[in-house]
């Protein structure tokens, strides 16, 4: 098999990987061009295991390029949310590796983590590698491996992880949420969020977005309901759309693509709320977007 059949054989498996490390597209598939350069300089019969070679060069360069941006992370704007992947075939199996860790809730979660324990971490309980696999990858020993598991696994679960996504209690709340955003008033808004509900926007100090996280329902209803009678925003619509294997929804005002929306419920309430308003973020988002709106034309 040349090189380039045999990376492309193992891209989606090495794309989710990476995805999954950095929570953003662009950066995986610069990772995964790494990769691939310096499988082209390897000699390929020299490799007893030439998939366990990519992993571990991806989850190496993956780690280095993490360690980075979690220095830029500290300097970010306002909260930094994850770039959903767009809804296309561009990544057909980056979600067979467990779809849930690709919810962007998880993949947020996964920031309370070092780039170590995140790595250990999603080579372990997503990808089931061994302690020992997971350990060689990462030239550690396998005991600091089981450790850097341990210590994440304890710091998801601070964190309220939801690794089962309640499809349609989220799917019905997002619903509701676009059916009061049509009329809105503060009490039919504080309805729908829970009492320490929390919202996160991500604007990166270039898009109008909230600078600090809000808590609790009052906040949140008095928030959306200056939204929804904006007189600066007219003919805002949402679309509920699927991201990242989960129900979203995105805000549009003619052409332009506002707000990618996505939620965190207990049911019957809105426990969190994530609004990604960065337009470098939905650019590819909105790209796919139009050409979908496009095709249907046609």
């Amino acid at each position: 098999m040349d090189p380039t059949a045999l990376f492309e054989h193992h891209r989606s498996r090495l794309f989710g990987l990476a995805y999954r490390m950095l929570g953003t597209p662009a950066d995986a598939e610069d990772v995964l061009h790494d990769a691939w350069l310096r499988l082209h300089a390897q000699e390929l019969a020299a490799l007893d295991d030439p998939e366990a070679w990519l992993v571990t060069v991806t989850t190496r360069l993956a780690l280095d390029r993490l360690r980075r941006a979690k220095t830029e992370r500290e300097q970010y704007t306002g909260p930094w949310l994850p770039e959903p992947l767009v809804p296309d075939a561009e990544h057909p199996d980056a979600t067979l590796e467990r779809g849930e860790s690709l919810t962007l809730s998880f993949l947020l979660l996964l920031e309370r983590l070092s780039p170590e324990e995140r790595a250990a971490f999603l080579l372990r309980e997503v990808f089931d590698y061994s302690h020992a696999e997971a350990a060689a990858i990462l030239e550690i020993t396998e005991d600091a491996c089981r450790q850097r598991v341990h210590r994440a696994k304890l710091r998801l679960r601070e964190g309220r992880p939801r690794f089962r996504v309640d499809e349609t209690a989220q799917r019905r709340l997002l619903q509701r949420f676009v059916a009061v955003m049509s009329e809105p008033t503060l009490d039919s808004l504080r309805a729908l969020f829970a009492e320490d509900a929390l919202h996160l926007s991500d604007g990166g100090g270039v898009a109008r977005a909230t600078l600090r996280p809000l808590h609790g329902a009052d906040r949140l209803a008095r928030l959306y309901f200056q939204l929804g009678r904006n007189p600066a925003l007219p003919g805002v619509h949402y679309e509920l759309v699927t991201l990242n294997g989960a129900p979203a929804l995105i805000m549009r005002a003619g052409d332009a693509l506002l707000a990618a929306i996505w939620i965190e419920c207990d049911g019957e309430r809105i426990t969190a709320i994530h609004a990604l308003r960065h337009p470098e973020k939905l650019a590819r988002l909105l790209a796919v977007t139009k050409s979908a709106a496009a095709a249907s034309l046609h």
